[in-house]
């Protein structure tokens, strides 16, 4: 009895060990950084259906990298986790209005955040037209220098007209080879856009408007799919989790 008590405790203290190893050196990073004190309960709340370790990984990104996120928004959900994981060795640009970052709050002063460089551009909500207005597209660094450009539910609040424009935006920014990373709230293919289903997007038609600015699709991730979202519904409205889809686009070298 004493030694299957023996053979169990070291289990329960191994199993932990084991599953760390098994994780990539940025997994075990955005897995130290989530337990961080600046992030808040209702972050991590989200980290369930968002699934950061996960989700950063399949990205492909390092902790070297220059990494661009358009519209990081007043949550700033991955900007909080980015910072810290490329604080030593890369840079995070995050891109949005001055009133986003000033609703930021005390966390981005921390020694964490040194290489987070908040880019303030004019992006304006349209009534009319229930979308952001972008106006001229910076997003802080020469073209060709960023590894990494992350668009993350953020692609449905901009019309196709705009959507054209910081793609091809992005295009110069990327180095060649850098990756083009989209996620978004899915809209059943061809259905016509609704009040119900404004913040969905055709996932068929993002990749084609991504494509005619001249990038190609690298990878597809089902890790956001969701059966129970029938995708008529809207996103606020769903009790668990939207379906999203996840694409990893390639600037050609």
């Amino acid at each position: 009895m004493k030694i299957t008590k023996i053979l169990l405790a070291i289990t329960l203290l191994v199993t932990p060990l084991l599953a760390s190893a098994q994780l990539s050196s940025i997994q075990q990073k955005v897995q130290a950084v989530m337990q961080m004190d600046h992030r808040t309960d209702a972050e991590l709340a989200r980290d369930t259906d968002r699934d950061p370790v996960n989700a950063i990984e399949f990205m492909g990104l390092e902790d070297d990298m220059t990494v661009v996120e358009f519209i990081p928004a007043a949550q700033a959900y991955y900007t909080k986790i980015l910072g810290p994981v490329l604080r030593d060795n890369g840079h995070l640009m995050a891109v949005d209005s001055q009133g986003t970052f000033d609703r930021w709050g005390d966390w981005v002063e921390m020694p964490e955040m040194a290489m987070v460089h908040p880019v303030p551009i004019e992006n304006n909500y349209s009534r009319s037209e229930g979308r952001y207005v972008p106006g001229e597209l910076n997003f802080g660094i020469p073209d060709g220098s960023a590894d990494k450009f992350l668009y993350v539910r953020e692609y449905h609040n901009f019309n196709e007209a705009d959507n054209a424009r910081i793609n091809a935006k992005v295009f110069a920014t990327l180095k060649p080879g850098g990756e083009y990373v989209i996620i978004d709230h899915t809209r059943r293919h061809m259905k016509e856009e609704t009040g119900d289903t404004g913040r969905r997007e055709d996932p068929v038609s993002v990749i084609f408007q991504v494509q005619q600015a001249g990038f190609v699709l690298d990878r597809v991730s089902d890790m956001f799919f969701q059966e129970s979202d029938d995708l008529t519904q809207e996103v606020g409205q769903i009790p668990n989790m939207t379906d999203r889809f996840f694409f990893v686009f390639r600037k050609p070298e």
